[in-house]
Parts: C-alpha cells; sequence; structure tokens
C-alpha cells in the first residue's frame, strides 16, 4: 500500500509522532487514521499535547575528544535539546548526547537535517549519477530509480539524522529515528539542535 506525504503529515498533526513512525504506524494499519493513532499510542510515540510544537528549551552538551599518541586530534561537541531540567539531567540523556558525540567523531556527517543540504549540492549529485549511468550505459527509464536511490545513500551518508547509529548495541537504525523513539518514551520533544566537528590537519 502507497502512503502518501500528506497522509504522514496529517498522522503527524493529529499525534506529534515522528515522520517514519507516521509512516509505518499508517502500513501497519492500512491508512486507517484511527487505528494508527491507537498503534502509536500503544508504543509510546504519540502525544496528545503534540510534541512537536512545544518549547525545547532546555537539554546538555555531549562531547567526545579523540586522542593519538597523548594528543587531541578531534574533537566533537553536540546540543541535545529537550523541553525539562528533569530529562537533561538524566542518565540516560546524558548518556545518548555523549553517544551521538561519538557518532559524529566516528562518522564525520556535514549536515544535521535533510533540509540542510544545499540545493545546488543535490544538483551537482544528480548531474554525477546520471552521468555515470549514462557512461555504464543504463536505460533512461530506470535512471530515475538509480538517481533516487543515490541520492537516499548520499543522505544517508552526509546527514546526521539520516545515518545509521554507529553503535548497534545502544540502537540499530537511525539517528533521527533513535531521538524520535527516545522522545516518545521521555514524554517530551527531544532533538539534535547542533553539533561542531574539530579534526586537526
Amino acid at each position: 500500500m502507497t502512503i502518501s506525504a500528506s497522509d504522514v503529515k496529517k498522522l503527524r498533526d493529529m499525534t506529534g509522532a515522528g515522520m517514519m513512525d507516521a509512516k509505518e504506524a499508517l502500513k501497519e494499519t492500512k491508512g486507517d487514521f484511527d487505528s494508527a493513532v491507537k498503534y502509536l499510542r500503544e508504543k509510546g510515540l504519540a502525544d496528545s499535547k503534540k510534541r512537536s510544537d512545544r518549547e525545547a528549551n532546555q537539554g546538555t552538551i555531549g562531547e567526545y575528544i579523540h586522542f593519538q599518541q597523548d594528543r587531541a586530534v578531534a574533537g566533537v561537541l553536540v546540543e541535545l535539546a529537550c523541553e525539562t531540567d528533569f530529562v537533561a539531567k538524566s542518565p540516560e540523556f546524558k548518556e545518548i548526547a555523549k553517544q551521538i558525540a561519538m557518532h559524529v567523531a566516528a562518522m564525520k556527517p556535514g549536515y544535521l537535517n535533510i533540509e540542510e543540504v544545499p540545493d545546488e549540492i543535490i544538483k551537482e549529485e544528480k548531474e554525477i549519477i546520471l552521468k555515470q549511468s549514462e557512461n555504464e550505459g543504463k536505460p533512461k527509464e530506470v535512471m530515475e530509480k538509480i538517481v533516487e536511490g543515490k541520492i537516499l545513500s548520499f543522505y544517508s551518508d552526509n546527514v546526521l539524522n539520516e545515518q545509521i547509529f554507529v553503535n548497534p548495541e545502544i540502537y540499530e537504525g537511525k539517528v533521527g529515528v533513535m531521538i524520535e523513539e527516545m522522545s516518545g518514551k521521555l514524554g517530551e520533544r527531544i532533538y539534535i539542535k547542533k553539533f561542531s566537528h574539530l579534526e586537526v590537519g
């Protein structure tokens, strides 16, 4: 069953759930909104107060310094935002902020969200992919799907929230989905506000 972007948005507006959770709920319930809301609530991913509209002006800074031969050669700071001081001080919240900083050090994302990727970068990537496909003799009818798939791969390589979390012992899946699930579990809006990565050389 095909789930439209407008249906996903409608369910997100109704529940405050994350995009991927809303899409999964609609798939599981074959597009029935009432059942999808119930599905999300049972999983703790829906909030009648719509977490996405609430202020998240608390949080913590996750940090990671990488040492090589007794000197610091790379450092990462991550601002993980939440709504309350209570959550910001919790060991689980602080540990996730630290783990995300370690992830950034390992995976070196260039952007936080897909929306941050400049249009000209995507345009250039698409042109390169199309040229590669032409040189490989790919039929034109499949080029669009090739471009779509490789742009998704570009996002998963370069966008923090789209990357697969580097430590599968803590979470298996995308960083952004991990944060959405944490938001549902703790009952308030949580998101990565920004990150900074410095490296010698």
